[in-house]
């Protein structure tokens, strides 16, 4: 049995706490001398206000630099952590190197010129890495296809299976809380309302169904009129929303989307021009609609016109997946780490629209950036808004791409492909990272932790692993699953990852 140590006593903790306040001391090894360091905002590109400094060597660490820029930053009581790319590098510096080691030892600069280091902030809060499975819960009779956590809570959890079901599970206890019957053939995808009151889901019976979670009882009957099984869902932004009337987007392999009112449980209107069968639909915090096709195209839709806008093309074959370097916040919409409840919805709107500009908002200008996956093994970057022409193509899998996702922060980019790897690229400009390998079967699925310092990756080799982004490397592995994996979620609380596939159970997962 594995040793237990006691947890620190109050005195370690304290002493602990005055350490990470004080300055580092680096080693001896670094030589007497000095340095100048610019520092430049990552988003705008700009210095502002800052000077550029002259900083010992034997000062000059990660922790330091970040302790500096908070006070030019006057926000020495409310630190900020801080990543730094030296000289416009995709990779930043470690949380435990200096720019001696990191930078000057190497030669990729030296002490008589200028170093630029660009400066992002990171999450003020930090999300434990998931290493135990905390429940195997058993209960649905075919493939999980389908999981999604409430935006609410990492208490709730909704799944979808090939056993014509959605069930909802209480993720404190381990136990379903209700099963949702009505679909008549398999449920292939489910999602949550942003404020957590509503669930959704569509399935190969040609309907979406809309469900109250905390009753367990369907609201209206089936939304009918596709033609082709339900591909995927998306939700109205809550900020963009009329109080009481949210509305769900359906993509469907009949080549249409549809939109739906949720609560009135009709069509709203139809969106149709895809010559193939449209495999994703997201809904931008701007109120554009964005839809993937196996015709290799991607349009882009004006909600309240219900009008083409783009036509984005360039891949060579169907278009797998989308993501929006905003679909965190969107999903969340006022609900935070904090968790504090807010009474109006004149509150939650404001909180919701705030969140949406702040991680939208790139030198001043609102810009939601976009990622298509394709089976031609190859990403897209766009920024929709402005342009229809691609940012960049990013290329390096070997095989078709599945799925892409970006972090909460909209930094870094995901990508899980049948090449079994996954990649990260940087959501900016496109810049290949990392490949995380250690997957021997394709990878179907990735998720972000609401911190964006870590990924879970799913796969068809029956495991889950958790990698830290900084380093590339494997951080926990985690075997459990008893067949394929093809469903996972990491909780936007960042508190459990939940993950389902082929042996029929849903595996909720905490540190």
């Amino acid at each position: 049995m594995a040793t237990q140590y006691p947890p620190p006593s109050k005195r370690q903790k304290r002493a602990q706490a005055e350490l990470t306040s004080t300055q580092a001391d680096l080693s001896n090894t670094i030589p007497d001398g000095t340095v100048r360091i610019r520092f430049v905002d990552q988003a705008t590109g700009q210095t502002g206000t800052l000077p550029v400094l002259t900083v010992p060597l034997s000062q000059a660490s990660t922790k330091n630099l970040e302790i500096l820029l908070n006070e030019l930053k006057d926000q020495s009581d409310d630190r900020i952590p801080y990543r730094f790319f030296p000289f416009n590098s995709p990779e930043a510096l470690g949380d435990k190197e200096d720019i001696y080691t990191a930078l000057i030892k190497t030669g990729k600069a030296d002490a008589e010129s200028e170093i630029t280091l660009q400066y992002a902030p990171q999450a003020v809060f930090r999300v434990q890495a998931v290493s135990r499975c905390a429940a195997a819960i058993s209960g649905h009779g075919d493939n999980i296809l389908a999981v999604q956590f409430s935006p609410v809570s990492s208490s709730r959890m909704a799944s979808g299976s090939g056993d014509k079901t959605v069930r909802i599970w209480d993720c404190d206890t381990g136990t379903p809380v209700h099963t949702l019957k009505g679909h008549s053939k398999w449920v292939l995808a489910v999602a949550y309302s942003p404020d957590g009151a509503l669930l959704a889901s569509g399935g190969y019976d040609n309907e979406v169904r809309i469900w109250d979670p905390n009753t367990g009882k369907g609201i209206n009957n089936a939304l009918k009129g596709h033609t082709g099984f339900i591909t995927s869902l998306a939700w109205e932004p809550y900020h963009l929303q009329e109080e009481g009337r949210p509305r769900v987007a359906s993509s469907s392999k009949d080549g249409t989307v549809r939109v739906w009112d949720a609560v009135g449980g009709k069509t709203d209107f139809a969106l149709t021009g895809h010559k193939a069968s449209c495999t994703c639909v997201k809904w931008g915090g701007t109120g554009y609609i964005y839809t993937s096709s196996h015709d290799k195209t991607i349009k882009v839709w004006n909600a309240a016109t219900q009008s083409l806008v783009h036509t984005l093309s360039g891949h060579a074959h169907w278009i797998n997946h989308l993501a929006l370097s905003t679909d965190f916040v969107l999903r969340t919409s006022y609900h935070d780490h904090t968790r504090k409840v807010l009474a109006t919805h004149e509150e939650k709107l404001a909180k919701a629209k705030a969140r949406f500009e702040k991680a939208a908002t790139v030198a001043g200008e609102i810009v939601e950036r976009l990622a298509s996956a394709s089976e031609d093994c190859t990403i897209f970057l766009w920024t929709p808004l402005t342009s229809s022409k691609a940012v960049t193509r990013m290329t390096g899998h070997q095989k078709q791409i599945n799925q892409v996702c970006f972090s909460p922060d909209g930094t870094l980019l995901a990508s899980a492909a049948w090449d079994n790897h996954v990649k990260l690229w940087s959501a900016r400009d496109g810049k290949f990272l990392f490949t995380l390998r250690a997957h021997v079967g394709p990878v179907y699925m990735t998720s972000f932790s609401a911190d964006s310092r870590l990924l879970a990756s799913a796969s068809k080799d029956t495991t889950l692993k958790v990698w830290d982004i900084r380093t590339g490397k494997v951080k926990e592995d985690l075997p459990g699953h008893k067949d394929q994996v093809f469903a996972l979620d990491w909780a936007p609380d960042g508190e459990r990852v939940g993950s389902g596939g082929a042996d029929k159970q849903v595996r909720i997962w905490r540190n």
